[in-house]
Protein backbone atom coordinates (compact mmCIF):
# COMPACT_ATOMS: atom_id res chain seq x y z
CA UNK A 1 0.00 0.00 0.00
CA UNK A 2 1.16 3.53 -0.68
CA UNK A 3 0.52 4.52 2.98
CA UNK A 4 -0.86 3.34 6.13
CA UNK A 5 -2.04 5.49 8.73
CA UNK A 6 -1.94 3.40 12.20
CA UNK A 7 0.97 4.03 14.79
CA UNK A 8 4.35 2.33 14.05
CA UNK A 9 3.80 0.44 17.53
CA UNK A 10 1.04 -1.44 15.49
CA UNK A 11 2.12 -4.68 14.03
CA UNK A 12 3.39 -4.18 9.75
CA UNK A 13 1.57 -7.42 8.70
CA UNK A 14 -1.85 -6.11 10.50
CA UNK A 15 -1.51 -2.38 9.97
CA UNK A 16 -1.31 -3.53 6.20
CA UNK A 17 -4.16 -5.82 6.54
CA UNK A 18 -6.53 -3.41 8.69
CA UNK A 19 -5.56 -0.87 5.90
CA UNK A 20 -6.43 -3.31 2.77
CA UNK A 21 -9.47 -4.56 4.28
CA UNK A 22 -10.77 -0.65 4.87
CA UNK A 23 -10.62 0.26 1.26
CA UNK A 24 -11.66 -2.94 -0.30
CA UNK A 25 -15.06 -3.21 2.08
CA UNK A 26 -15.59 0.35 0.70
CA UNK A 27 -15.80 -0.78 -3.11
CA UNK A 28 -19.37 -2.67 -3.05
CA UNK A 29 -20.26 1.21 -3.36
CA UNK A 30 -19.41 4.27 -4.91
CA UNK A 31 -16.66 6.31 -2.92
CA UNK A 32 -18.97 9.46 -2.63
CA UNK A 33 -22.87 9.99 -3.93
CA UNK A 34 -23.67 13.53 -3.88
CA UNK A 35 -27.54 13.34 -5.90
CA UNK A 36 -29.55 17.10 -6.44
CA UNK A 37 -27.90 19.20 -3.91
CA UNK A 38 -29.54 22.57 -3.43
CA UNK A 39 -28.25 25.09 -1.33
CA UNK A 40 -28.54 28.92 -1.16
CA UNK A 41 -26.99 31.51 1.10
CA UNK A 42 -29.26 34.53 2.06
CA UNK A 43 -32.21 33.43 -0.72
CA UNK A 44 -29.45 33.07 -3.60
CA UNK A 45 -29.19 29.39 -5.04
CA UNK A 46 -25.34 28.41 -5.05
CA UNK A 47 -25.74 24.91 -6.06
CA UNK A 48 -29.15 24.01 -7.40
CA UNK A 49 -29.48 20.48 -8.50
CA UNK A 50 -26.07 19.20 -8.53
CA UNK A 51 -24.61 15.51 -8.63
CA UNK A 52 -21.83 13.97 -8.26
CA UNK A 53 -20.45 9.93 -8.24
CA UNK A 54 -17.14 9.57 -7.39
CA UNK A 55 -16.00 5.60 -7.67
CA UNK A 56 -12.65 3.93 -5.70
CA UNK A 57 -9.43 3.82 -7.16
CA UNK A 58 -9.88 6.81 -9.64
CA UNK A 59 -8.46 10.52 -10.13
CA UNK A 60 -11.96 12.49 -10.43
CA UNK A 61 -11.71 15.93 -12.16
CA UNK A 62 -14.39 18.44 -10.93
CA UNK A 63 -14.41 21.78 -13.22
CA UNK A 64 -16.25 24.54 -13.04
CA UNK A 65 -15.96 28.63 -13.32
CA UNK A 66 -15.49 30.27 -9.82
CA UNK A 67 -18.90 30.93 -8.64
CA UNK A 68 -20.39 27.82 -10.39
CA UNK A 69 -20.55 26.09 -7.22
CA UNK A 70 -17.36 23.46 -6.73
CA UNK A 71 -16.79 24.72 -3.45
CA UNK A 72 -20.07 24.62 -1.75
CA UNK A 73 -20.52 21.17 -3.37
CA UNK A 74 -17.61 19.92 -1.49
CA UNK A 75 -18.24 21.68 1.68
CA UNK A 76 -21.53 20.12 1.54
CA UNK A 77 -19.87 16.92 1.19
CA UNK A 78 -17.45 17.73 4.50
CA UNK A 79 -20.29 18.40 6.61
CA UNK A 80 -19.35 22.53 6.66
CA UNK A 81 -22.67 23.53 5.14
CA UNK A 82 -25.78 21.34 5.36
CA UNK A 83 -27.90 21.03 1.90
CA UNK A 84 -30.86 22.26 1.89
CA UNK A 85 -32.02 19.48 -0.08
CA UNK A 86 -30.78 16.39 -2.03
CA UNK A 87 -28.80 13.56 -0.40
CA UNK A 88 -25.14 13.07 0.13
CA UNK A 89 -23.51 9.18 0.62
CA UNK A 90 -19.71 8.51 2.09
CA UNK A 91 -18.73 4.88 1.24
CA UNK A 92 -20.15 1.80 2.23
CA UNK A 93 -21.81 3.40 5.47
CA UNK A 94 -23.89 5.50 3.36
CA UNK A 95 -23.67 8.31 5.74
CA UNK A 96 -23.96 11.72 5.30
CA UNK A 97 -21.10 13.57 7.52
CA UNK A 98 -23.02 16.10 9.74
CA UNK A 99 -20.08 17.84 10.91
CA UNK A 100 -16.37 18.69 9.12
CA UNK A 101 -15.31 16.06 12.38
CA UNK A 102 -18.20 13.44 11.38
CA UNK A 103 -16.55 13.75 7.57
CA UNK A 104 -12.90 13.05 9.12
CA UNK A 105 -14.50 9.84 10.90
CA UNK A 106 -15.91 8.63 7.36
CA UNK A 107 -12.26 8.99 5.98
CA UNK A 108 -12.91 12.50 3.64
CA UNK A 109 -9.92 15.02 3.81
CA UNK A 110 -9.49 18.15 2.33
CA UNK A 111 -6.99 19.91 1.11
CA UNK A 112 -8.23 23.58 0.73
CA UNK A 113 -6.65 26.26 -1.90
CA UNK A 114 -6.03 28.18 1.18
CA UNK A 115 -4.51 25.97 3.43
CA UNK A 116 -5.72 25.16 6.60
CA UNK A 117 -2.38 25.52 8.90
CA UNK A 118 -0.73 27.30 12.15
CA UNK A 119 1.88 29.77 10.81
CA UNK A 120 3.93 29.86 14.01
CA UNK A 121 3.12 25.99 14.40
CA UNK A 122 5.87 23.35 13.47
CA UNK A 123 4.80 21.07 11.00
CA UNK A 124 4.55 18.15 13.68
CA UNK A 125 1.86 20.63 16.07
CA UNK A 126 -0.58 21.29 13.15
CA UNK A 127 -0.64 17.22 12.24
CA UNK A 128 -0.99 16.30 16.22
CA UNK A 129 -3.78 18.94 16.61
CA UNK A 130 -5.37 17.13 13.45
CA UNK A 131 -4.91 13.61 14.44
CA UNK A 132 -2.54 13.33 17.06
CA UNK A 133 -4.97 12.05 19.28
CA UNK A 134 -6.93 9.76 16.92
CA UNK A 135 -3.51 7.84 15.92
CA UNK A 136 -2.58 7.77 20.06
CA UNK A 137 -0.20 10.15 20.64
CA UNK A 138 0.23 12.00 23.39
CA UNK A 139 2.52 15.01 22.11
CA UNK A 140 3.58 16.28 18.68
CA UNK A 141 7.63 15.44 19.85
CA UNK A 142 6.37 11.82 20.22
CA UNK A 143 4.78 11.66 17.06
CA UNK A 144 7.61 13.53 15.15
CA UNK A 145 9.82 10.48 14.05
CA UNK A 146 6.19 8.74 12.87
CA UNK A 147 5.48 11.90 10.41
CA UNK A 148 9.33 11.85 9.20
CA UNK A 149 9.28 7.81 8.80
CA UNK A 150 5.23 7.99 7.14
CA UNK A 151 6.03 11.40 4.76
CA UNK A 152 9.28 8.99 3.52
CA UNK A 153 6.82 6.40 2.18
CA UNK A 154 5.28 8.16 0.16
CA UNK A 155 7.71 11.09 -1.23
CA UNK A 156 5.95 13.44 0.99
CA UNK A 157 9.20 14.63 2.49
CA UNK A 158 8.63 17.12 5.84
CA UNK A 159 10.23 18.27 8.42
CA UNK A 160 8.46 18.20 11.58
CA UNK A 161 10.34 20.60 13.69
CA UNK A 162 10.01 23.04 10.87
CA UNK A 163 7.44 26.11 11.60
CA UNK A 164 4.89 26.28 8.81
CA UNK A 165 5.81 30.06 8.19
CA UNK A 166 9.46 29.45 7.19
CA UNK A 167 8.71 26.22 4.55
CA UNK A 168 7.76 26.92 0.91
CA UNK A 169 4.01 26.73 -0.81
CA UNK A 170 5.36 23.34 -1.98
CA UNK A 171 6.16 22.01 1.31
CA UNK A 172 3.05 23.51 2.78
CA UNK A 173 1.04 21.27 0.30
CA UNK A 174 2.93 18.57 0.99
CA UNK A 175 2.46 19.05 4.92
CA UNK A 176 -1.70 19.41 3.93
CA UNK A 177 -1.83 16.19 1.93
CA UNK A 178 0.15 14.07 4.69
CA UNK A 179 -2.08 15.83 7.33
CA UNK A 180 -5.02 14.08 6.09
CA UNK A 181 -3.68 11.13 4.87
CA UNK A 182 -2.61 10.60 8.41
CA UNK A 183 -6.02 11.31 9.97
CA UNK A 184 -6.93 8.11 7.79
CA UNK A 185 -8.15 9.81 4.80
CA UNK A 186 -9.70 7.57 2.06
CA UNK A 187 -11.53 9.75 -0.19
CA UNK A 188 -9.20 12.92 -0.77
CA UNK A 189 -10.47 16.44 -2.44
CA UNK A 190 -7.78 18.91 -3.66
CA UNK A 191 -8.77 22.38 -4.47
CA UNK A 192 -6.46 24.19 -6.81
CA UNK A 193 -3.33 21.65 -5.65
CA UNK A 194 -1.35 23.30 -8.48
CA UNK A 195 -2.40 26.72 -8.24
CA UNK A 196 1.13 27.83 -6.44
CA UNK A 197 3.16 25.61 -7.42
CA UNK A 198 6.10 25.25 -10.45
CA UNK A 199 5.57 22.81 -13.16
CA UNK A 200 8.16 20.54 -11.82
CA UNK A 201 5.89 20.47 -8.15
CA UNK A 202 2.88 19.91 -9.64
CA UNK A 203 4.02 17.15 -11.37
CA UNK A 204 5.25 15.83 -8.74
CA UNK A 205 1.80 16.23 -6.65
CA UNK A 206 -0.51 14.87 -9.65
CA UNK A 207 1.81 12.06 -9.78
CA UNK A 208 1.46 11.26 -6.19
CA UNK A 209 -2.68 11.44 -6.67
CA UNK A 210 -2.55 9.58 -9.56
CA UNK A 211 -0.64 6.63 -7.25
CA UNK A 212 -2.52 6.68 -4.44
CA UNK A 213 -5.85 6.45 -7.12
CA UNK A 214 -3.75 3.37 -8.08
CA UNK A 215 -3.78 1.65 -4.20
CA UNK A 216 -7.37 2.28 -3.98
CA UNK A 217 -8.26 5.99 -2.59
CA UNK A 218 -10.91 8.30 -4.11
CA UNK A 219 -8.97 11.63 -5.37
CA UNK A 220 -11.35 14.56 -6.34
CA UNK A 221 -9.71 17.09 -8.13
CA UNK A 222 -10.73 20.14 -8.17
CA UNK A 223 -8.61 22.38 -11.12
CA UNK A 224 -8.95 24.75 -13.66
CA UNK A 225 -5.96 23.74 -16.12
CA UNK A 226 -7.12 21.49 -19.02
CA UNK A 227 -3.54 19.92 -19.04
CA UNK A 228 -3.90 18.69 -15.83
CA UNK A 229 -7.78 17.67 -16.34
CA UNK A 230 -6.92 15.46 -19.35
CA UNK A 231 -3.62 13.99 -18.57
CA UNK A 232 -4.10 12.92 -14.74
CA UNK A 233 -7.69 12.39 -14.31
CA UNK A 234 -10.08 9.35 -14.98
CA UNK A 235 -13.17 10.88 -15.64
CA UNK A 236 -14.60 14.58 -15.21
CA UNK A 237 -17.79 16.25 -13.73
CA UNK A 238 -18.28 20.24 -14.90
CA UNK A 239 -20.58 22.28 -12.99
CA UNK A 240 -21.94 25.49 -14.46
CA UNK A 241 -24.20 28.10 -12.59
CA UNK A 242 -24.84 25.75 -10.00
CA UNK A 243 -25.97 23.08 -11.81
CA UNK A 244 -23.77 19.94 -12.82
CA UNK A 245 -23.20 19.91 -16.74
CA UNK A 246 -21.50 17.29 -17.83
CA UNK A 247 -21.62 14.26 -14.93
CA UNK A 248 -18.89 11.50 -14.93
CA UNK A 249 -17.58 11.50 -18.09
CA UNK A 250 -14.40 9.51 -19.26
CA UNK A 251 -11.59 11.97 -19.95
CA UNK A 252 -9.86 9.88 -22.59
CA UNK A 253 -11.62 10.87 -25.46
CA UNK A 254 -12.55 14.44 -24.79
CA UNK A 255 -11.21 17.45 -26.32
CA UNK A 256 -10.11 20.72 -24.84
CA UNK A 257 -12.83 22.43 -26.51
CA UNK A 258 -15.78 19.93 -25.33
CA UNK A 259 -14.43 20.71 -21.68
CA UNK A 260 -13.99 24.48 -21.98
CA UNK A 261 -17.73 24.98 -23.78
CA UNK A 262 -19.08 22.57 -21.11
CA UNK A 263 -17.58 25.13 -18.42
CA UNK A 264 -18.31 28.32 -20.28
CA UNK A 265 -21.85 27.54 -22.72
CA UNK A 266 -21.36 29.98 -25.20
CA UNK A 267 -19.87 33.03 -23.30
CA UNK A 268 -17.08 35.07 -25.24
CA UNK A 269 -13.56 34.40 -23.53
CA UNK A 270 -11.50 36.38 -26.22
CA UNK A 271 -10.51 40.06 -24.56
CA UNK A 272 -10.28 42.44 -27.92
CA UNK A 273 -6.84 44.63 -26.39
CA UNK A 274 -6.54 47.84 -28.14
CA UNK A 275 -4.21 50.67 -27.22
CA UNK A 276 -4.74 54.63 -26.62
CA UNK A 277 -2.30 57.23 -26.13
CA UNK A 278 -0.12 57.39 -22.86
CA UNK A 279 -0.03 60.41 -20.38
CA UNK A 280 2.96 61.64 -17.91
CA UNK A 281 4.85 58.97 -16.01
CA UNK A 282 3.11 58.59 -12.68
CA UNK A 283 5.24 56.41 -11.25
CA UNK A 284 9.00 56.54 -11.58
CA UNK A 285 11.82 53.83 -9.80
CA UNK A 286 15.43 54.61 -9.67
CA UNK A 287 18.27 52.14 -8.58
CA UNK A 288 15.66 50.49 -6.01
CA UNK A 289 17.57 48.00 -3.77
CA UNK A 290 15.98 46.61 -0.81
CA UNK A 291 16.81 45.64 2.43
CA UNK A 292 17.07 41.74 2.82
CA UNK A 293 14.80 39.75 5.81
CA UNK A 294 14.41 36.55 6.36
CA UNK A 295 16.62 35.11 3.36
CA UNK A 296 14.56 36.55 0.71
CA UNK A 297 16.74 37.57 -2.18
CA UNK A 298 15.99 41.26 -2.25
CA UNK A 299 15.62 44.07 -5.31
CA UNK A 300 19.09 45.34 -6.55
CA UNK A 301 19.13 48.50 -8.38
CA UNK A 302 15.71 48.11 -10.02
CA UNK A 303 14.56 51.35 -12.67
CA UNK A 304 11.62 51.66 -14.70
CA UNK A 305 8.82 54.34 -15.53
CA UNK A 306 5.26 53.50 -15.78
CA UNK A 307 3.18 56.60 -17.96
CA UNK A 308 -1.03 56.91 -17.29
CA UNK A 309 -2.30 54.53 -19.78
CA UNK A 310 0.19 52.22 -19.42
CA UNK A 311 0.24 48.85 -18.21
CA UNK A 312 3.89 47.70 -17.44
CA UNK A 313 4.39 43.73 -17.13
CA UNK A 314 7.25 42.18 -15.17
CA UNK A 315 7.52 38.64 -16.07
CA UNK A 316 10.25 35.76 -14.69
CA UNK A 317 10.24 32.87 -12.94
CA UNK A 318 9.05 33.10 -9.20
CA UNK A 319 11.39 33.67 -6.66
CA UNK A 320 13.29 36.09 -8.34
CA UNK A 321 12.79 39.22 -6.46
CA UNK A 322 9.28 39.74 -7.51
CA UNK A 323 7.32 39.86 -4.26
CA UNK A 324 9.98 41.83 -2.77
CA UNK A 325 9.92 44.28 -5.25
CA UNK A 326 5.84 44.46 -4.64
CA UNK A 327 6.32 45.20 -1.03
CA UNK A 328 8.88 48.16 -1.26
CA UNK A 329 6.65 49.48 -3.85
CA UNK A 330 3.35 49.73 -1.52
CA UNK A 331 5.25 50.73 1.09
CA UNK A 332 5.09 47.28 2.84
CA UNK A 333 9.40 46.61 2.54
CA UNK A 334 12.19 48.95 3.52
CA UNK A 335 14.17 50.63 0.86
CA UNK A 336 18.17 50.54 1.20
CA UNK A 337 18.96 52.39 -1.68
CA UNK A 338 17.46 54.17 -4.93
CA UNK A 339 13.88 56.49 -5.33
CA UNK A 340 10.07 55.70 -5.72
CA UNK A 341 8.43 58.74 -7.08
CA UNK A 342 4.58 58.93 -7.55
CA UNK A 343 3.31 61.89 -9.58
CA UNK A 344 6.97 63.57 -8.77
CA UNK A 345 6.72 63.08 -5.09
CA UNK A 346 8.82 61.34 -3.16
CA UNK A 347 7.32 58.35 -1.28
CA UNK A 348 10.46 55.51 -1.10
CA UNK A 349 10.30 56.22 2.77
CA UNK A 350 6.02 56.48 2.51
CA UNK A 351 3.77 54.39 4.26
CA UNK A 352 0.79 52.38 3.33
CA UNK A 353 -1.45 55.05 4.75
CA UNK A 354 0.14 58.03 2.84
CA UNK A 355 0.81 55.94 -0.34
CA UNK A 356 -3.29 55.09 -0.55
CA UNK A 357 -3.87 59.20 -0.10
CA UNK A 358 -1.58 59.65 -3.08
CA UNK A 359 -3.93 57.07 -4.89
CA UNK A 360 -1.68 53.56 -4.87
CA UNK A 361 -3.70 50.70 -5.17
CA UNK A 362 -2.83 46.83 -4.72
CA UNK A 363 -4.49 43.47 -5.96
CA UNK A 364 -2.14 41.07 -3.93
CA UNK A 365 -2.23 37.30 -4.81
CA UNK A 366 -3.64 35.81 -1.97
CA UNK A 367 -6.69 37.93 -2.03
CA UNK A 368 -7.58 37.02 1.68
CA UNK A 369 -4.12 36.39 3.14
CA UNK A 370 -3.33 40.14 1.75
CA UNK A 371 -6.48 41.68 0.53
CA UNK A 372 -9.91 40.78 2.48
CA UNK A 373 -10.81 40.10 5.68
CA UNK A 374 -12.68 36.71 5.23
CA UNK A 375 -14.70 36.82 8.57
CA UNK A 376 -16.17 40.90 7.71
CA UNK A 377 -19.14 41.53 5.79
CA UNK A 378 -18.52 42.00 2.67
CA UNK A 379 -19.65 45.91 3.10
CA UNK A 380 -16.86 46.21 6.11
CA UNK A 381 -14.36 45.06 3.59
CA UNK A 382 -15.92 47.03 0.80
CA UNK A 383 -15.40 50.55 2.56
CA UNK A 384 -12.08 49.09 4.81
CA UNK A 385 -10.25 51.40 3.39
CA UNK A 386 -11.65 54.55 3.13
CA UNK A 387 -12.89 55.11 6.44
CA UNK A 388 -9.62 56.80 7.27
CA UNK A 389 -10.37 59.29 4.85
CA UNK A 390 -14.30 60.20 6.42
CA UNK A 391 -16.38 59.09 3.15
CA UNK A 392 -18.94 57.49 5.50
CA UNK A 393 -18.90 60.31 8.27
CA UNK A 394 -16.32 60.30 10.96
CA UNK A 395 -14.46 57.50 11.94
CA UNK A 396 -15.97 57.38 15.46
CA UNK A 397 -19.16 57.20 13.79
CA UNK A 398 -19.23 55.13 10.47
CA UNK A 399 -22.50 55.63 8.66
CA UNK A 400 -22.92 52.29 7.66
CA UNK A 401 -26.19 52.42 5.83
CA UNK A 402 -24.57 54.49 3.33
CA UNK A 403 -21.47 51.52 3.41
CA UNK A 404 -23.92 49.13 2.36
CA UNK A 405 -25.63 51.06 -0.11
CA UNK A 406 -22.43 51.65 -1.84
CA UNK A 407 -21.52 47.95 -1.77
CA UNK A 408 -24.92 47.29 -3.36
CA UNK A 409 -24.22 49.46 -6.20
CA UNK A 410 -20.47 48.19 -6.63
CA UNK A 411 -22.41 44.24 -6.74
CA UNK A 412 -24.57 45.07 -9.58
CA UNK A 413 -21.84 46.98 -10.88
CA UNK A 414 -19.27 44.45 -10.93
CA UNK A 415 -21.32 41.55 -11.36
CA UNK A 416 -20.44 40.29 -7.92
CA UNK A 417 -22.50 36.92 -7.85
CA UNK A 418 -24.22 35.19 -5.06
CA UNK A 419 -23.99 37.38 -2.15
CA UNK A 420 -25.29 40.89 -0.99
CA UNK A 421 -23.83 43.52 1.78
CA UNK A 422 -24.48 41.67 4.76
CA UNK A 423 -22.80 38.49 2.93
CA UNK A 424 -19.82 37.03 5.18
CA UNK A 425 -16.89 37.47 2.56
CA UNK A 426 -15.46 34.02 3.20
CA UNK A 427 -18.60 32.78 1.54
CA UNK A 428 -17.43 33.88 -1.45
CA UNK A 429 -15.96 32.02 -4.45
CA UNK A 430 -12.50 32.69 -5.83
CA UNK A 431 -13.64 34.72 -8.64
CA UNK A 432 -16.34 36.80 -6.67
CA UNK A 433 -13.92 38.06 -3.93
CA UNK A 434 -11.68 39.07 -6.33
CA UNK A 435 -14.41 41.08 -7.88
CA UNK A 436 -15.29 42.58 -4.71
CA UNK A 437 -11.22 43.45 -4.25
CA UNK A 438 -11.18 44.95 -7.68
CA UNK A 439 -14.57 47.41 -7.04
CA UNK A 440 -12.87 48.28 -3.61
CA UNK A 441 -9.16 49.09 -5.55
CA UNK A 442 -9.95 50.42 -8.75
CA UNK A 443 -11.72 53.64 -7.43
CA UNK A 444 -11.91 56.94 -9.32
CA UNK A 445 -8.69 57.95 -6.97
CA UNK A 446 -6.81 54.85 -8.80
CA UNK A 447 -3.34 56.21 -9.65
CA UNK A 448 -0.53 53.63 -9.79
CA UNK A 449 -2.24 50.19 -9.55
CA UNK A 450 0.17 47.22 -8.20
CA UNK A 451 -1.45 43.93 -9.39
CA UNK A 452 0.01 40.94 -8.42
CA UNK A 453 -0.86 37.50 -9.78
CA UNK A 454 -4.36 39.05 -10.25
CA UNK A 455 -6.04 35.61 -11.93
CA UNK A 456 -4.46 33.01 -9.80
CA UNK A 457 -6.36 30.20 -9.15
CA UNK A 458 -8.97 31.77 -11.15
CA UNK A 459 -10.96 30.40 -13.96
CA UNK A 460 -11.22 31.21 -17.88
CA UNK A 461 -14.00 33.54 -17.36
CA UNK A 462 -13.09 35.30 -13.86
CA UNK A 463 -9.85 35.74 -15.71
CA UNK A 464 -11.39 38.03 -17.95
CA UNK A 465 -13.25 39.91 -15.90
CA UNK A 466 -10.13 40.97 -13.92
CA UNK A 467 -8.00 41.78 -17.13
CA UNK A 468 -10.66 43.73 -18.61
CA UNK A 469 -11.36 45.60 -15.33
CA UNK A 470 -7.09 46.90 -15.62
CA UNK A 471 -7.38 47.68 -18.86
CA UNK A 472 -10.08 49.95 -17.88
CA UNK A 473 -8.81 51.41 -14.81
CA UNK A 474 -5.23 52.08 -17.69
CA UNK A 475 -8.15 53.53 -20.29
CA UNK A 476 -9.05 56.02 -17.50
CA UNK A 477 -5.20 57.17 -16.66
CA UNK A 478 -3.74 55.06 -13.64
CA UNK A 479 -0.58 53.41 -13.96
CA UNK A 480 -0.38 49.60 -14.11
CA UNK A 481 2.22 47.45 -12.90
CA UNK A 482 1.18 44.01 -13.42
CA UNK A 483 3.73 41.34 -12.09
CA UNK A 484 3.18 37.66 -12.69
CA UNK A 485 4.39 34.79 -13.46
CA UNK A 486 1.35 33.58 -16.53
CA UNK A 487 3.17 34.93 -19.63
CA UNK A 488 -0.11 34.57 -21.04
CA UNK A 489 -1.38 37.12 -18.78
CA UNK A 490 1.86 39.53 -19.44
CA UNK A 491 1.63 39.18 -22.89
CA UNK A 492 -1.78 39.65 -23.05
CA UNK A 493 -1.97 43.08 -21.44
CA UNK A 494 1.13 44.43 -21.15
CA UNK A 495 2.32 47.60 -23.38
CA UNK A 496 5.88 47.03 -21.89
CA UNK A 497 7.20 44.33 -20.71
CA UNK A 498 10.63 43.52 -18.02
CA UNK A 499 12.10 40.03 -17.28
CA UNK A 500 13.12 40.16 -13.43
CA UNK A 501 15.75 37.62 -13.00
CA UNK A 502 17.86 37.25 -9.96
CA UNK A 503 16.37 40.34 -8.12
CA UNK A 504 17.26 42.92 -11.51
CA UNK A 505 15.87 43.35 -14.21
CA UNK A 506 17.37 41.42 -17.09
CA UNK A 507 15.69 43.64 -19.84
CA UNK A 508 12.83 45.68 -20.25
CA UNK A 509 11.23 45.52 -23.58
CA UNK A 510 9.18 47.67 -25.61
CA UNK A 511 5.84 46.69 -27.45
CA UNK A 512 7.52 46.51 -30.45
CA UNK A 513 10.31 44.03 -29.54
CA UNK A 514 8.01 41.75 -27.61
CA UNK A 515 8.15 38.21 -28.25
CA UNK A 516 8.16 34.75 -26.21
CA UNK A 517 11.72 33.65 -27.63
CA UNK A 518 13.05 36.75 -26.43
CA UNK A 519 11.08 36.91 -22.97
CA UNK A 520 12.65 33.31 -22.71
CA UNK A 521 16.06 33.97 -23.50
CA UNK A 522 15.60 36.81 -20.20
CA UNK A 523 13.90 34.72 -17.89
CA UNK A 524 16.56 31.44 -17.94
CA UNK A 525 19.37 33.93 -18.50
CA UNK A 526 21.74 35.54 -15.97
CA UNK A 527 21.05 38.90 -14.82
Amino acid sequence: MIFDQTPSGFPADKRESRMTNELDGSRNMPAVTLTNIHKSFDGRPAVSSASLEVEWGEVHALLGENGAGKSTLMNVLCGIYTPDGGSVSIGESGQRAGTPSAAIDLGVGFVHQHFMLIENFTVAENIFLYCGEKLGYASPEAMSKFIADHAADVGLFVRPEALIGSISIAEKQRVEILKILLGGAKTLILDEPTAVLTDDESSAVLGLLQEMAKDGHAVILITHKLREVLGYSDRVTIMRDGKTVMSGAATKGLTRSQISHAMVGDKTQAIERDFWALGDVRMSVQNLSTEQTGGAGGVHGVSFGVRAGEIFGIAGVGGNGQPELVEALIGLRSVKAGKIEMDGTDVAQANVRRLRTKGMRYIPADRFKSGLTANLKVYENFGSTNVSRNRFGAWFRVDRAKMRRETDAAIEEHNIIGCQARTTSRLLSGGNAQKLLLARELDRDASVIVAHSPTRGLDVQARKSVHMSLLEAARKGAACILVSEDLEEVLGLSTTIAVMNRGKFAGILQQEEITRERIGELMLGHA
